[in-house]
This record gives structure tokens, C-alpha cells and sequence, in this order.
């Protein structure tokens, strides 16, 4: 399966964005899919996750009360809605699959967008 994420972009502090990782080559709508973000000089972290149901989220918790994580199976889409952003939250943002259960460790996803970035300025 592809995956390409998109939807990132300049942003102020306070502002929203809404990040979509969409699949191809076949549907993903058997795998957990999670969002991961990397900032320069940074590792790679944990964003947020969603059950290949959509039924169970789990997020950082940098990011609990200023996102949330869906999914629309039907059009093999899971998007990432954020809020409140701050500039610390500048970063490459990846979504990426994985069959069965979702986790908060990249190592254990398949799967892997390109990335969108987004930046927030102050």
C-alpha cells in the first residue's frame, strides 16, 4: 500500500490545520495507521494513532485536547485535524500503516508516507 500525506502548510500560533494520509494500491482499512512528526535535529515522535476501525484513538501527550485522529474507510483516508498549534509543533508530519494494532513505536509500521510539513510561526 502508498500512502500520501498532505495538507501541511504556514500557520499562525493558535491556528488549525488538517493533515490527510490517503491510500492506494489496495485498502488499508485492515491496518492501524499513525502519524509521526520530525523536527529538524530532532527523532522522530509519536503524534497520534487510530485503529484500523476507527473505533480506539491513542495520542501523545503534547498532543491530547488539540487534536484528533479519523478515519474514512470507504475512501481509504485518515485525517489528522490540529488545533491550537503552537511553534513547537513544527515539524514533517508522516502518516504510516501497520497491520492489526496500533503503537506508538515507528519501528513496529510498514508502511510510510512522504511526509507533509508544517510550520507554525510566532
Amino acid at each position: 500500500v502508498q500512502l500520501q500525506a498532505s495538507g501541511g502548510g504556514l500557520v499562525q500560533v493558535g491556528g488549525s490545520l488538517r493533515l490527510s494520509c490517503a491510500a492506494s494500491g489496495r485498502t488499508f482499512a485492515s491496518e492501524a495507521v499513525g502519524w509521526f512528526r520530525q523536527a529538524p535535529g530532532k527523532e522522530r515522535e509519536f503524534v497520534a494513532a487510530i485503529t484500523w476501525s476507527g473505533g480506539l484513538t491513542y495520542y501523545a501527550d503534547s498532543m491530547k485536547g488539540r487534536s484528533t485522529i479519523s478515519r474514512d474507510n470507504a475512501k481509504n483516508t485518515v485525517h489528522l485535524q490540529m488545533n491550537s498549534l503552537k511553534p513547537e509543533d513544527t515539524a514533517v508530519y508522516y502518516c504510516a500503516a501497520r497491520i492489526r494494532s496500533m503503537s506508538r513505536n515507528s519501528n513496529e509500521y510498514k508502511y510510510w508516507g512522504q511526509g507533509t510539513l508544517v510550520t507554525v510561526s510566532s
